[in-house]
């Protein structure tokens, strides 16, 4: 169905903007821009405005001043995610729906309908529970995971099985493992505000092995700011989260660089080299300039989407590279999958 192929395409690009302008959300400090859900001072449309809005809106809260730019931009987050929302539930009903037509099951539409009902109750967790780093990771993971998984549905879509190169797919898996992991590194450091703990490259803080508390780093339960038993977070502890996320990025370097040296020598997936590569080198560069240029709001927006098209492009890959091996032909002497090995 080509209007089902539409919904699918359109819902990917809205939850690829709803990743970038969360960040951009979280970033330029708006997070807490409305302190209620899922309205804004009381209101479901706008922020207010006039006079008497304004009025109601700090008698309501007396101890949250209005800033109308910051609840803009988390109503404009709030109402994108609402519309991907109800493309989800659209692209749910239709494959139920047209499942025959289709000739897939309905169960992944359906996981996502789940996925977005459960990212609501993170984003209203995220208002109060006054950012806490748990629920603000886990916000940013269900945001990738929803991608991902629309990118998922769009290439089942179109199917283009080709000759699979012996050896491809253990790599792949390991490149799509450590992007994933990153990610999630990735937003353990932003929601703890750890991402200029160190202010030099490639040394952190004028050494290699800085102090760190990787104890207090990654206790799951605590409020911004602080650790789990109230005192404040220490520079050592933010320091540990911060040098972990360059570790991770060192992973991410090798296993993806890997991959793409490997693909770049497979005729016919030599494409797949370049994207990822550009990807790669692109993502990297740009958090190194985060480092360097004290975190500037549009590189730093940039770094998430980056991850966000780095973590699209490894489960394409992976995606391909399964399905051209569940849809190879058996041979009938051995009873294996033939996987044509290209030069």
């Amino acid at each position: 169905m080509r209007f089902y192929r539409l919904l699918l395409l359109g819902a990917t690009l809205l939850a690829f903007a709803v990743v970038t302008l969360g960040a951009y959300v979280r970033l330029s400090d708006a997070g807490l821009g409305c302190p209620d859900w899922p309205g804004c001072y009381g209101q479901l449309i706008g922020v207010p405005d006039a006079a008497h809005e304004r009025a109601s809106a700090l008698a309501a809260f007396p101890d949250k001043p209005l800033v109308a730019h910051k609840a803009w931009k988390e109503m404009v987050h709030r109402y994108c995610a609402g519309a991907l929302g109800l493309l989800i539930a659209l692209i749910a009903v239709l494959a139920w729906r047209q499942r025959r037509a289709l000739r897939q099951s309905p169960l992944l539409p359906s996981v996502l309908v789940a996925i977005v009902s459960f990212q609501a109750l993170l984003g209203m967790w995220t208002v109060t529970a006054l950012l806490k780093p748990m629920v603000v990771s886990a916000h940013l993971l269900g945001g990738m995971t929803t991608l991902a998984l629309l990118v998922w549905l769009l290439l089942r879509q179109r199917p283009q099985p080709q000759a699979v190169p012996s050896g491809l797919i253990p790599p792949a898996g390991l490149a799509l493992l450590a992007v994933v992991m990153q990610i999630a590194l990735g937003g353990w450091v932003s929601s703890n505000y750890a991402a200029l703990a160190c202010s030099d490259f490639p040394t952190c803080l004028s050494t290699w092995l800085p102090e760190m508390d990787f104890a207090r780093a990654f206790q799951l339960h605590h409020d911004l700011g602080q650790n789990a038993d109230g005192t404040l977070l220490s520079n050592a502890a933010l320091t540990a989260i911060h040098w972990s996320h360059r570790v991770g990025a060192l992973i991410v370097a090798l296993a993806v660089g890997r991959l793409v040296l490997m693909l770049s020598k497979r005729r016919g997936w030599r494409g797949w080299a370049l994207l990822l590569g550009v990807a790669l080198v692109a993502q990297l560069g740009i958090g190194i300039a985060n480092i360097l240029l004290s975190l500037p709001l549009p590189l730093a927006v940039a770094h998430n989407a980056g991850a966000a098209i780095l973590l699209c492009l490894t489960l394409a890959l992976n995606l391909r590279l399964w399905q051209t091996v569940s849809e190879a032909p058996v041979s009938s002497g051995s009873g294996r999958l033939q996987h044509g090995a290209a030069s």
